[in-house]
Order: C-alpha cells, then structure tokens, then sequence
C-alpha cells in the first residue's frame, strides 16, 4: 500500500494511519535533526558563547515566526472541513486569502523584531554574567539575520500542515528534507570552512528557511493535482478569526515554549552559568527530535479529523482516536527507554570538551526522559481538538500545557532541588497536561460523538 494512494476520505487502518502520517513525522524529525546539527556546528567550532547566545536568541525567534505554526494548524483545519463538507472551491479561496495574509503579516512582524532585537538581547542576558558584551553581540547578530527570512519561515511551517491537507504528505517531506540538507551543507561552508562564526550559522539557517518558503509557492501557484491551489482571494474576517482561533493552541505552544524556554535558561544562569544554558541546549535539540515524533503524528493525523468531522463520520473519528491513543502510548514508552541509553553518547556529541557540560547534559537526560510518557498525550489531544475546530478546548490544554504548570514547576522546584528540580519541572508539567487532557477527551466525548 502506498501512501500517495490514500484520501482523506478512507477508513483509517493502523497501517494507513502510520502510512499517511509518516511523511509528517520523517519531516517534522528531519527538521529537528538539522536543528541538531547547527547546535553541533556551533558548538564545536565557534564555542560555549556562540551556543549559549544562539540558545538565548532562538527562543524569541520562535515566538515571532509561532504565527505560521497557527495559520498552519488552525487554517488546515477549517480547510480540511471545508472540503469534507463538498466544497473545494470554497477550500481553495480559504487557502490562498492565509497564505497571502501570514506572508504579509510576517513582513510587519520581522521589521519590528529587527528594530528591537538589541533591546531583546539585553534582557536576555543577566547582569552578572561576565561575557555579557560578547553574548548580546552574538545574540543580535544571529537574530537579525534570521529575522530577514522571518516571512517565508512563516509560510514554509504554513505549508508543513497545507501539504499534508492537499494529500500531498511527501512533497511537503521532500521540501523540508531539501531546505534541512541546504542547511546543513551551509553550516559545514559557513563554520568550518569560511570561518564565518555566529554569522555563518544565522545565514545557513536563513537561506535553508528561504529554500523551505519558496519551493511551496511555486508548487501550489502553478498547476498541481492535489486539492490545493493558489489563486485568486478575497478578504475573509469570518475565515481569519476562524482560523486564529482553531490555531490559537499552536500559537499558545510556540510563543508558550519559548518564553518558558526563556525562563529555564534565566534559572539556569542563575544556578550554573553558561555551562548550565549549553547543557539545557543540548537536551532541548533533542527533546526537538523526540517530540517531533508526537507532533509530525499530530499533524499528519489533523487532516484526516477534520475532513471526517466536516463529513460527520462520527464512527471513523472514535476509530481514529483510539488508534492514536494506543500509537502515542507506545512510542511513548520506546522514547523514554531510548533517551536513557543515549545520555552519555549524546552528553559527549556536544560538550565541546568541556566536563562541566558533559556531567550537567549527562545528568540531565537521565532525569528529563521520563517526560516523553506523558508528552505525546497531551499533544495530539490539543491538536485532536484543533482539528475539530475546538480551538478554545485545544488552547486550554496548550497554555496549560506549556505555559502554567511548566512555568509553576520551573519557579517553585529549582529553589528546592537545584538543577535537578529544572529536569524535573518538565516532568511534573507533563503530567498534569495529560491528566488535563483526557479530563476534556471525556468530556467533550458526547458532543463531538468520537
């Protein structure tokens, strides 16, 4: 069976579950392996600053492009129901009005990121710490330049979700595994070779970001056979708001996760300095790959709840979420028996010789791995409910999720466990998403009729 075979209209086995969401999660983990590699780049040729820095910056970065990840997820669903409703016509001029809206709006939101990057830098770094100079200087410069690839970064996480709703999974995969391979292939220049410090590593990534945005708007402007095409558009409030709300959870997810993000590497600074921001670095490119497991099936799976639901195949939408409840929980338990047989090795990877990185990153993984057996829980539950059009449910568990009991746990456990209570913060936050989540699964269970 070959996934380009399968509709959205098909009843969903295990195997055309895992088929048709695949590409999403190859795509999702690709992405989060040339993440991976920049930190490794970085790392090792321009040095513990650099890392910290870019660790510092990256964060706000995230929160100014999170409005791709919400006209993606939220803009994806009501396509996805538009078109089980019978009308892709309708579908269509949805999807041209976003897509040209979130280029523009990425435009405004770039500017004004540029002109206040330094501002941003400043109150990144603590006071104290001795290289301040140095890590504002590379924190703006990584920053600005990745800000001037800020819109079409936006539409190339939009398309992420739109491929996967014009059944066209793998051609969404091929764009990412492209601008990933671009990137990585920029770093090895622009590092290692040219010599080009923080600099190289922020144009690697932008031009990498560019390739993803662009390649999208040719395929869908020019004649393709998915249900997707970019044409004419006129402007839709009723679809913006709709579409702001249903994607309001991933916006919540992204700007939450950056700022929390934030407050851990302020914790962390406080406690152990840029030795403590580089071991949360090292653990935070990895978590990135473990999750984007959860999110790729998250998001290669939205699609399929939407266009059932807009058809009311109330039979197939319980079908589909017991099997991804029984997917997530077992990739759940592999995950976590996976992350504490590579502490060490990963440790090593990226403690650019320094002991104090290695034993904290080390010390780290052993803790933070028992995360991801609540993580993916919590993740495809905001998204399920994303995909339904429930923006509100999918943005109570999101902001839950990864704004208040994370930022809890991350202000109460340090002071009362050190290092140890950051691991575990994520942990504590976890759990408490998942009981949420399924308190809302039982709930809403009769009126949605999964």
């Amino acid at each position: 069976m070959n996934h380009s075979k399968i509709r959205l209209s098909d009843h969903f086995t295990y195997k055309k579950l895992f088929l048709f969401t695949l590409p999403s999660i190859v795509m999702m983990i690709f992405t989060s392996i040339y993440g991976v590699v920049d930190g490794i780049f970085v790392s090792n040729f321009i040095g513990t600053s650099a890392f910290s820095a870019i660790n510092l910056i990256w964060p706000f970065i995230m929160i100014l492009g999170a409005f791709g990840f919400m006209f993606g997820a939220g803009g994806s669903a009501l396509v996805s129901k538009t078109l089980g409703e019978g009308d892709k016509e309708k579908a269509n001029r949805i999807f041209s009005f976003l897509t040209y809206f979130s280029f523009a709006l990425g435009i405004v939101i770039a500017v004004l990121g540029y002109i206040f990057l330094p501002n941003i830098a400043e109150l990144l770094v603590t006071k104290s710490e001795e290289n301040r100079e140095i890590l504002i200087k590379h924190c703006t410069t990584y920053g600005r330049i990745l800000l001037i690839a800020l819109p079409v970064y936006m539409l190339q996480m939009e398309f992420q979700s739109f491929f996967v709703t014009a059944e066209k999974p793998t051609l969404g995969l091929i764009v990412t595994v492209i601008s990933g391979v671009t990137n990585m292939i920029l770093d090895a220049l622009f590092i290692a070779v040219f010599k080009w410090g923080v600099t190289g590593a922020a144009w690697a990534t932008a031009t990498s970001q560019i390739v993803g945005g662009i390649i999208p708007l040719f395929y869908f402007f020019g004649k393709n056979k998915s249900l997707l095409r970019l044409g004419k558009a006129r402007f839709d409030l009723k679809a913006l708001w709709k579409t702001c709300t249903n994607g309001s959870s991933e916006l919540m997810a992204n700007v939450s996760m950056p700022l929390v993000g934030m407050l851990y590497n302020w914790q962390l600074m406080r406690i152990e300095g840029e030795e403590g921001v580089a071991a949360y670095g090292v653990l935070m490119y990895v978590c990135m790959i473990f999750l984007a497991i959860f999110i790729g099936y998250s998001v290669g799976s939205a699609p399929i709840v939407g266009f059932h639901y807009g058809a009311q195949h109330h039979d197939e939408l319980k079908n589909i979420l017991k099997k991804s409840l029984i997917l997530i929980g077992v990739s759940s338990v592999c995950m976590c028996l996976l992350s504490e047989a590579l502490a060490v090795p990963l440790s090593l990877l990226f403690d650019g010789g320094n002991a104090r990185v290695y034993e904290l990153t080390r010390r780290g993984f052993l803790i933070y791995s028992f995360s991801y057996l609540f993580a993916g829980f919590a993740i495809y539950g905001s998204s399920f409910f994303t995909a339904l059009n429930d923006g509100v449910t999918s943005a109570i568990i999101s902001f839950l999720r990864t704004l208040v009991f994370q930022v809890a746990a991350v202000l109460l456990l340090p002071y009362l466990m050190g290092m140890d209570g950051i691991w575990l913060s994520v942990i504590l936050a976890e759990f408490m998403a998942v009981a949420c989540t399924f308190l809302f699964l039982l709930i809403k269970r009769k009126k949605y009729k999964y």
